[in-house]
């Protein structure tokens, strides 16, 4: 008997995100050496870094129904190692414009990965009966966390950024085989419905608002993600290991509050929860930019990592109980205005970097945060009459 028949079904769904996070993460550690063997600039390589994004974009806007014809098992179980296996191919390029091309692949992939685990998620915890959403991407955080470390451990033995990538393939393989080969999509919920949802909701000004309450946190979200490990290379010269490390600072520290999220949302008002999550961000980012080396630059991507961890399944749960318009279509135009700051804004902020340093990079969060801050009231719970 296998690991996996051993599993819970939401034990397997948080299986399935870290798995799926653990082979995305790999290639951030690496992006130092991809742009320095490039021979490079910032800008050159956000710009590259959207090939994925457009890949995820098109895959979350139009992938629905090519996922449930293939199925969330066969999407599951295929598809996580073949994100690997794309990451590993894209590291061979040669170039920027080759770097985006063979990104999108990639991206196509992990627009797949992201409908089929959360669709999972809320209908496994539906079954339950209890929140297993923000526990769900804890194990993403803690996935991507390992391949921070992983990551780092690789440069620290010297091996190329190919062949570490190369590596990621079979081991991430294992995983799925180990973890996931008895993975069994829940039933539907209730209100699933047949009917094709809208390629693009039209956002309301309500959403408009709770757009504004997350974007600050998917935006710097994102830029740790993209620029934390260049950051630490560049900024204090430290070994490219570090890079690596940075990377998993912020995700375990996100991945802490994800796991224990759920209980403060259930006690605190959802308002002061955001607040708190919101002032924890702009810690995060005044210590990044004032940092004079590089502990004190891993503490403020720790508290960044923190500040960003809740605040759109917040919003997310906020559009939802909207009543009017149906919940899907509240939820579909928060998720695509905020994933457009989450895929695009990170790669562009490459040209601030290369223009005004990578400081800047995140210390441009700033005035975002504070315009979210003031925003956060719309996450106060509808009374009905």
């Amino acid at each position: 008997m296998t690991l996996s028949a051993r599993l819970h079904p939401h034990q397997r769904v948080f299986a399935s995100f870290a798995v799926y996070a653990f082979g995305l993460g790999q290639i951030y550690p690496r992006l130092p050496d991809v742009k320095a063997a490039m021979g490079i600039e910032e800008g050159a390589l956000g710009l590259a870094l959207i090939g994925a994004a457009l890949g995820t974009m098109i895959a979350l806007t139009f992938g629905a129904p090519v996922v449930e014809r293939l199925g969330h098992r066969r999407t599951v179980l295929w598809l996580t190692p073949a994100l690997s296996l794309f990451f590993a191919i894209a590291i061979f390029a040669s170039g920027p414009l080759a770097l985006f091309l063979l990104l999108i692949p990639a991206g196509l992939t992990i627009g797949a990965l992201e409908i089929v685990i959360n669709v999972e998620a809320d209908r496994t915890e539906a079954a339950m009966g209890r929140r297993i959403m923000n526990r769900s991407h804890a194990f993403w955080s803690f996935g991507f966390f390992g391949a921070g470390i992983f990551g780092a451990l690789m440069i620290r033995l010297g091996l190329s950024p190919q062949m570490h990538m190369m590596l990621v393939v079979p081991l991430v393989t294992g995983l799925v085989w180990l973890l996931l080969s008895d993975y069994q999509p829940a039933a539907k919920r209730g209100t699933d419905t047949n009917e094709d949802s809208p390629k693009f909701a039209r956002p309301s000004l309500a959403i408009l608002v709770l757009v504004g309450v997350s974007i600050s946190a998917m935006l710097l979200e994102g830029a740790s993600i993209d620029w934390s490990a260049i950051y630490m290379v560049e900024v204090f010269a430290t070994a490219p290991f570090m890079g690596g490390v940075a990377v998993a600072a912020g995700a375990l520290s996100q991945a802490i509050v994800r796991y224990f999220a759920d209980r403060f949302v259930d006690k605190y008002n959802p308002v002061r929860v955001a607040r708190a999550m919101q002032a924890m961000m702009a810690l995060g980012v005044i210590i990044i930019f004032f940092a004079t080396g590089p502990v004190m630059a891993l503490i403020g991507f720790g508290f960044l990592g923190a500040g960003t961890s809740v605040l759109f399944p917040l919003t997310m749960s906020a559009a939802a109980q909207r009543d009017d318009r149906s919940a899907a279509t509240n939820v579909a135009a928060l998720a695509q205005f905020s994933f457009i700051a989450f895929l695009l804004g990170p790669p562009l902020l490459g040209f601030v970097a290369e223009h005004f340093g990578l400081r800047w990079t995140f210390g441009i969060g700033l005035p975002l945060i504070l315009m979210s801050m003031a925003l956060a009231g719309a996450l106060a719970p509808k009374t009905r009459s």
